[in-house]
């Protein structure tokens, strides 16, 4: 009986030390598998968080180094840019010799950087002579902006330090090959919303692009038809972004626009004081000058320029260069004349003429400026409200307005009206424009300018503005349609520049 109930106290025992180990083992296994969990759990999220903050850039981005802090001179602009497929910019001018006419001459302005071909000048010395002048197509901005970005000194691979995000679409470009088509900014418009940054952020709100043509190529009702243009701008995406063009279409929406790329794109700021040194010397031996052709097909509203030119031509004090066009999507520029013979002529003239043309505004505006030449405008759309960010409000400080009403319906003498302003203040005219020539133009994108702000830098900070003010709630607007202009608006211009002589008595 004792060995007996030895033997059942051993095996009790025995039984319960397996018991134990077993339990043991399930705690363990159980501890074991939570680790596990959890370990795969953290990967998940490093992993997410490497994307979300450091996805790859191209290996020609220069990437900024700053922690954000106090001391960080990049804190508050920091830009991240989408390294996008290539199939929405690279693919897109490729092979833009293979696409008929549809580009005109944009595919020789894809060289350096998209500057275009160099400017020789060693004949006569419209230029300085010392470089940074190129023949510069004026619906280049795609490539141009791109390039200058990869330069952009608080440029981040950190999406998280970011103010703002570029996204590097060629729109003009794809307009220039589809024209009504709008199948690849929609295919961007669900790449961009599909990217973490789009609503981790602030839904697109920080978000901006360019496409280097006037706003109304990509504000069209519909895509049914061979009509002209797209509808890249009322995509519900493209809303929330931000949109540079070369003119907004003024109806409270988000395109804003940005001066039209000239022929000087300075490698330095030495380059761009000796040129203002040079205009600001320059003998002027005409009164006014005009560069441009009539338009056919033109609305009613624009059709000022027809009175512009005859009024040029019929006066001794005006020179004229008459253009024509060739064809294909980007060809609106001047193709009769060389860079140099219209540089020569605005470089001579007191006063450029600047009526609306095929849109509101023009290239023209421009490249006179960038001559030391004062813009005479007819419309106030054609600047006045459209180039908020890069010129004076005080647009009596830079121009002259004379209403395309007093020219078209009073026959208002040009010629008179601009004869009539005080030679002091034509020189100060002069000086403000000559001193806004910096902020019209787009630097050598392979190089990078010191002190001085270029257009690039300027939309740039506006686009940071921007941002911020929304970020504290503000509602911003690219501005008001401009048919709501009270009929005073610019009266100031009219009493100060209009001779009483100047109106027909009829």
């Amino acid at each position: 009986m004792q060995l007996s109930a030895a033997s059942s106290i051993g095996q009790q025992t025995k039984t319960a030390r397996k018991a134990g180990v077993g339990a043991r083992t399930r705690r363990t296994a159980g501890a074991k598998g939570k680790a596990r969990l959890l370990a795969a759990l953290a990967v998940i999220a490093w992993t997410f968080f490497l994307y979300l903050h450091f996805p790859g850039l191209s290996d020609t981005v220069q990437v900024s180094r700053g922690n954000g802090g106090a001391d960080d001179p990049c804190r508050g602009r920091y830009i991240f840019m989408y390294n996008l497929p290539p199939h929405f910019n690279a693919d897109i001018i490729r092979d833009c010799d293979k696409t008929g006419d549809h580009w005109g001459g944009l595919c020789a302005s894809l060289g350096n950087a998209g500057l275009g071909p160099p400017l020789d000048d060693r004949t006569d010395g419209v230029f300085t002579g010392e470089g940074g002048w190129y023949g510069t197509n004026q619906f280049a901005l795609d490539v141009i902006f791109h390039n200058r970005m990869k330069q952009y000194e608080c440029l981040t691979n950190r999406s998280v330090m970011a103010a703002a995000i570029f996204v590097p679409f060629y729109a003009g470009f794809d307009f220039a090959r589809h024209h009504g088509s709008a199948a690849t900014s929609k295919e961007l418009m669900v790449w961009v919303t599909g990217q973490p940054q789009w609503a981790w952020r602030m839904w697109g709100r920080d978000h901006f692009l360019v496409a280097g043509r006037t706003g109304s190529d990509f504000r069209r009702s519909s895509n049914v038809g061979p009509g002209r243009g797209n509808d890249l701008l009322g995509m519900p995406a493209a809303r929330n972004m931000s949109v540079l063009v070369l003119e907004s279409t003024l109806q409270h929406g988000s395109d804003y626009s940005v001066p039209y790329p000239t022929y000087f794109h300075p490698r330095s700021d030495a380059g761009v004081l000796r040129w203002q040194d040079r205009v600001q010397g320059q003998r002027r031996t005409w009164l006014m000058a005009f560069v441009g052709a009539t338009r056919r097909d033109t609305p009613v509203s624009t059709q000022v320029r027809d009175h512009v030119i005859a009024q040029c031509k019929a006066s001794n004090a005006c020179a004229m260069l008459g253009c024509a066009r060739s064809p294909g999507a980007g060809s609106a520029q001047c193709h009769t004349h060389t860079p140099a013979t219209i540089m020569r002529l605005l470089q001579k003239a007191s006063f450029c003429l600047q009526p609306p043309g095929d849109s509101w505004t023009r290239r023209s505006v421009f490249d006179a400026m960038v001559a030391g030449c004062i813009p005479v405008f007819f419309h106030t759309a054609s600047a006045y409200k459209q180039y908020r960010w890069h010129l004076p409000k005080d647009h009596l400080s830079y121009s002259v307005y004379i209403p395309d009403t007093d020219v078209q319906q009073r026959n208002v003498s040009i010629e008179a009206v601009l004869r009539s302003i005080p030679p002091a203040m034509v020189v100060r005219l002069r000086e403000e424009v000559i001193k806004l020539i910096p902020t019209v133009i787009y630097a050598d994108p392979r190089s990078r300018l010191e002190t001085i702000k270029d257009a690039f830098d300027v939309a740039v900070e506006c686009i940071l503005d921007k941002v911020e003010r929304i970020k504290k709630g503000e509602f911003v607007g690219s501005g008001r349609p401009v048919s709501e202009d009270p009929p005073n608006l610019y009266m100031s211009t009219e009493s100060a520049f209009r001779p009483k002589s100047s109106v027909s008595k009829e």
